[in-house]
């Protein structure tokens, strides 16, 4: 290849920002999991060099963060306290989120254990509180309310997430309802004398509407909140 005609590298056209990075490294998260985020691939996604990105950025540490806190900022945008149905958009727009990103429960969870002021953390628990707050139970079961919520929330929605990705590890035409129909079918082998109730919703237990469930179980934890509040 002559110098005239080798390919020069690709270069940016828009200014740098601390925002571009932490675009390109939700990208990154969503194609390549977090092994695959390194500044190196993040450089190249951004035609720039790593001297450029740590400008803005710290390490890899503060980069999940920021990208934890990008996609939770834009899960929570939706729903209003005190209006119909407001709990439930807060719900979904997680569990969505977190459906949508593989990545993001582990990293809610590290924020949560390890940065419980952090904006994560705190962006949580008030959005879940204001509409705790809207609800006709006490200020003193405020906090332990919205704590059990904030906790169903985050472990269904985790859940869920790391369903359908054992689901598709099994194969690249294996689904959801193939995943549970194989667990349906192991929980119909076990021992009638030790799984009774396991056996007898083997079928009926399993052939759910994931997102209504999810719904469903929101509504029962807010019946609760409003006709036993729990204890302060």
């Amino acid at each position: 290849m002559t110098p005239s005609t080798r390919k020069k590298p690709e270069r940016r056209t828009n200014p740098l920002s601390r925002e571009r990075i932490v675009d390109a490294a939700i990208d990154l998260l969503d194609t390549a999991g977090e092994s695959g985020l390194t500044f190196r691939a993040l450089s190249e996604r951004l035609a720039t060099g790593p001297g450029a990105i740590y400008w803005h950025v710290a390490g890899k540490s503060e980069l999940l963060a920021a990208a934890t806190a990008r996609v939770v900022s834009i899960a929570l945008a939706t729903g209003k306290a005190g209006q119909p149905g407001a709990i439930h958009d807060v719900a979904l727009g997680l569990f969505d989120a977190i459906e949508k990103h593989p990545w993001l429960a582990p990293q809610i969870t590290a924020q949560l254990s390890h940065n419980p002021t952090g904006p994560v953390t705190t962006r949580i628990f008030e959005d879940i509180g204001r509409q705790v707050s809207a609800l006709d139970a006490p200020a003193s079961s405020w906090f332990t309310a919205t704590t059990a919520l904030m906790h169903y929330i985050l472990g269904a929605a985790g859940q869920n997430a790391a369903n359908l990705a054992r689901a598709h590890s099994l194969g690249p035409k294996a689904d959801r309802s193939a995943y549970m129909d194989t667990v349906a079918g192991a929980w119909k082998q076990l021992s009638p004398e030790d799984y009774p109730f396991t056996r007898a919703v083997a079928d009926h237990g399993l052939d759910h509407d994931d997102r209504a469930q999810f719904l469903a179980g929101i509504d029962l934890i807010i019946a609760g909140i409003t006709a036993h509040p729990p204890a302060a």
